[in-house]
């Protein structure tokens, strides 16, 4: 072959990996948290992360966050509770008095033992739970209750929840104006008791988790007062208005691209595209991002870019190869 012909050749396959790993590299993250009944972190933050209203709210901002972060941080980060390599393994990764952060130290402020977290009034019967979320993916939820005689003022412990009856039980709910939404049933129970909410995600070993504070029967939803403390709220979730407010001191993005943590925020996601002859072709590149619940803006826009470049690639590489079979005889005689 002549040199001319291997150049171009080289150029014009060389393009096609460097495209089809622009289409690995399209981050594939979920995020969200309990929006009803409202999860801790969500109630704090719809507070306000800086100067919180609630007794409870404010002590979480004093114990929790990191050196590098403090309390705050783990406000704006609200919808970030997660384990990136849970695959299902749950209690074994959490430890009893670390529930409701995940053994995540940002969000510690939020196994504080406490009777006067905010709390969402509620009854036995069936309840419509709603998931806020910011990145949707597939996966399941699990929803459990805490068993009768449950005491607010402990840690809360793997034992205190009725894990053989969850109260809710949801896979790949269809997520509409920024909730998941989905069925179950509430037992009987009086007085205050808390709500753990597990969301395994089936295209990826992460996993997110929320506690929901709720009384049954409590009417002012108080449930209890810790000593010298004000009654605490009803508990309600942010607003979209604070959500977008609040998203520039995330440290978790919002629309589904990422967190600190590359191993799920630069995760596989391949598109289904029409490729020439000729051209290489991924293994397994018919998971579409539809599939999948990634972000509708820069994921499509990278997924465009690189399939455009795979096919720029092939085009290049046929045209030069009639070039060299053409130009390349009247030279080489």
């Amino acid at each position: 072959m002549p040199e001319r012909r291997k150049a171009t050749a080289v150029v014009a396959v060389g393009l096609a990996p460097l495209a089809l790993s622009a289409m690995a590299a399209v981050p594939a993250a979920a995020h969200g948290s309990m929006g009803d009944p409202v999860s801790r972190v969500s109630q704090c933050y719809a507070e306000g992360p800086e100067s919180p209203r609630s007794d409870a709210c404010r002590a979480a901002v004093a114990a929790g966050g990191t050196p590098s972060g403090g309390g705050t941080q783990a406000l704006y980060d609200w919808n970030g509770i997660r384990i990136g390599d849970a695959n299902g393994r749950h209690q074994e990764l959490i430890p009893d008095g670390r529930l409701c952060s995940a053994n995540n130290d940002e969000f510690k402020g939020l196994d504080l033992a406490r009777a006067d977290w905010p709390a969402t009034n509620v009854s036995s019967g069936p309840y419509t739970f709603r998931y806020r979320v910011t990145a949707p993916h597939k996966g399941t939820f699990r929803v459990y209750l805490t068993k009768p005689g449950y005491d607010p003022a402990q840690p809360p412990a793997w034992n205190d929840l009725d894990l053989s009856n969850p109260v809710a039980t949801a896979t790949d709910p269809v997520a509409s104006g920024g909730f998941y939404t989905f069925s179950g049933t509430l037992p009987e129970r009086s007085g205050r008791q808390l709500l753990y909410a597990v969301w395994q995600r089936s295209d990826s070993p992460e996993a997110f988790y929320s506690c929901s504070d709720v009384t049954f029967g409590g009417g002012s939803g108080s449930g209890g007062t810790a000593s010298g403390s004000t009654p605490a709220p009803s508990a309600s979730a942010p607003s979209e208005e604070q959500i977008e407010d609040g998203s520039g001191r995330s440290t978790v993005e919002h629309h589904g691209h990422g967190d600190d943590d590359a191993a799920t925020s630069a995760e596989p996601v391949a598109a289904t595209a029409s490729v020439p002859a000729g051209a290489v072709r991924v293994a397994g590149a018919s998971q579409s991002l539809a599939e999948t619940g990634g972000d509708s803006g820069t994921s499509y826009l990278a997924m465009g870019g690189a399939a455009t470049l795979t096919v720029g690639a092939a085009v290049l590489f046929g045209s030069m190869r009639r070039r060299a079979a053409n130009g390349g005889g009247r030279h080489g005689r």
